[in-house]
């Protein structure tokens, strides 16, 4: 008998650095065994390409929903990334939902490319609605680009969900007004996340829309004490370390954590020498060491310790607002005793109209 499938509950597959992409096959496979309703893929330029492993994860599942979280638009011509969509939601019986992010300036410069702005992503999204619909546009030009004409040929008009990986208040806000679902970021305090959530609801609503239409996906890091230490300090204080790395002003802003508390990590030598992603690179010792330039309340914003406390952890976002979990940094086997815990203590009939697909509405 197939396990009762908790479309509330997504993870990330191939989180951190894996040794080939193939292990998104087996990850796949046991994600359906435990019953976790949506496998999200993040898009590396190295050999997590998203439309390879969006399609893989498609031809090897029954059951689970699909979504690119995330993919930029403007790596691909629209006809591409629409044909791909389209593809993909006829692959998986419309388990699939494109989803897109903003991605960082400097990485789109060095591609050569504009950098992504609200009014880019906002043009685009109605450039796929229009294809999706089966639409010839002709002579599009607007924020997302210029294009003589664009079409689907030969296919029927469906509706597929698209999905935005959000951050900052205007990607928040263009998430509620047009995309289906939203993906918040790691590491977002309850305060923080309350907010966010209002923020994505409130812009559905006041662009016309239900603002229940919008699924909003909590990204919880969910490192239990089942792990080793040498792991749980790479899922926790590895990733939020890069983090600090990458863009650290935003996550002190978003969350309305004291700039003063960063200084000892900006100022620590082995932080300020290290040259590649902490996550990726650092050796458990380095690791024990930046753990003490990290206030301890910036990490407690996760779910650790035993399967217990995780789901209780888990149980929190939805008590705040979200709609979905992700269990992030975590594979569907190191996730497996949390998630049998959650099964075990899963409330009756609340989350039963859930559909697969991690943009679908409530009943669909």
């Amino acid at each position: 008998m197939p396990t009762e499938q908790m479309n509330e509950l997504g993870f990330y597959t191939l989180a951190g650095a894996p040794e080939s992409p193939r292990e998104l096959i087996a990850e796949v496979a046991e994600a359906e065994r435990l019953g976790l309703g949506a496998a999200f893929i993040s898009e590396r330029l190295n050999i997590k390409e998203a439309f390879t492993l969006t399609g893989a994860t498609g031809a090897v599942s029954d059951r689970i929903g699909i979504a690119t979280a995330a993919t930029n638009h403007n790596t691909r011509n629209p006809v591409v990334l629409a044909a791909h969509a389209m593809t993909m939601h006829h692959l998986t019986g419309g388990r699939f939902s494109l989803g897109l992010g903003r991605g960082m300036e400097r990485g789109s410069k060095a591609l050569g490319l504009r950098p992504i702005t609200t009014a880019q992503m906002e043009d685009f999204v109605g450039l796929m609605r229009r294809l999706w619909a089966g639409e010839l546009v002709m002579g599009h030009d607007g924020p997302a680009g210029s294009y003589p004409a664009l079409q689907l040929r030969g296919v029927d008009p469906v509706h597929i969900p698209m999905t935005l990986v959000a951050f900052g208040p205007n990607s928040l806000a263009l998430g509620g007004r047009c995309f289906d679902s939203v993906v918040l970021h790691t590491f977002f305090t309850e305060e923080t996340t309350r907010r966010v959530v209002h923020t994505v609801k409130e812009a559905a609503e006041q662009a016309g829309r239900d603002p229940a239409s919008v699924r909003v996906w909590s990204c919880l890091a969910t490192i239990g004490d089942h792990l080793s230490e040498p792991a749980r300090l790479k899922k926790t204080v590895g990733r939020m370390a890069t983090y600090l790395q990458v863009y650290p002003d935003l996550m002190l802003r978003t969350n309305n954590w004291d700039p003063a508390l960063l200084e000892p990590f900006r100022a620590d030598p082995l932080v300020a020498g290290f040259r590649d992603a902490i996550d990726q690179a650092a050796t458990t010792d380095e690791l024990e060491h930046i753990a003490t330039l990290i206030p301890d309340e910036w990490l407690a914003a996760s779910a650790t310790g035993s399967p217990e406390r995780c789901v209780e952890a888990i149980r929190g976002q939805f008590d705040i607002g979200c709609d979905g979990v992700i269990l992030h940094g975590a594979s569907p086997t190191d996730l497996r005793p949390i998630v049998d815990e959650y099964r075990r203590t899963r409330p009756i009939g609340v989350f039963d109209d859930l559909p697969a697909n991690p943009g679908g509405v409530r009943g669909s």
